[in-house]
């Protein structure tokens, strides 16, 4: 199985809802999302992607066979660190651990190297995310080291580890 990344599309929030209704994706990322989440909410998501500034946010579906199964995307940041993009991203859970999310790191920067000033995308899983880590690892990412006590998730003190990839570094020509 194989992945691809696109430009969303409004046809996506169904899927979208799926894989966002699970807790154990939601577990994994920052608060601020809805629960249960529907495809009303993936609509305004979507809606807001597309008319987001195209210098700044960079951000796909990860599709398999060109149904939407994941999201990913990176993000400007801002004054000092306006050529440094923060990664996100997350997959449906039927999909975890098939290699997917290391396909759709790549992809994305590639992207990002090829289209954008960005010199460096930096991404920050909780330290119990394997998974996650993993994934950037056998992207090319290289661990920065551990910050501890970084986060408060569900009520839980959460450290969380830093990985980062530069143009000079990426595993693949620009």
């Amino acid at each position: 199985m194989d992945c691809e990344i696109r430009k969303w599309r409004l046809s996506d929030a169904g899927d979208l809802a799926a894989a966002l209704s699970n807790p154990k994706v939601l577990n994994n990322l920052r608060d601020g999302l809805p629960y249960p989440y529907t495809a009303r909410d993936g609509e305004e998501y979507i809606r807001s992607m597309l008319s987001a500034d195209e210098n700044n946010t960079f951000a796909f579906a990860i599709t398999v066979d060109d149904r939407c199964v994941g999201s990913i995307g990176a993000f400007r940041q801002e004054n000092i660190h306006r050529r440094t993009a923060e990664l996100g991203y997350y997959l449906a859970e039927e999909y975890w651990g098939r290699g997917l999310m290391t396909r759709a790191i790549g992809l994305l920067c590639r992207w990002v190297f090829a289209n954008t000033d960005v010199l460096r995308i930096y991404a920050e899983p909780f330290s119990y995310n394997t998974g996650s880590c993993r994934a950037l690892e056998k992207a090319g990412f290289a661990y920065e080291g551990l910050m501890k006590n970084n986060a408060v998730k569900n009520g839980k003190v959460l450290d969380m580890k830093l990985y980062a990839l530069t143009r000079e570094e990426a595993p693949f020509p620009r």
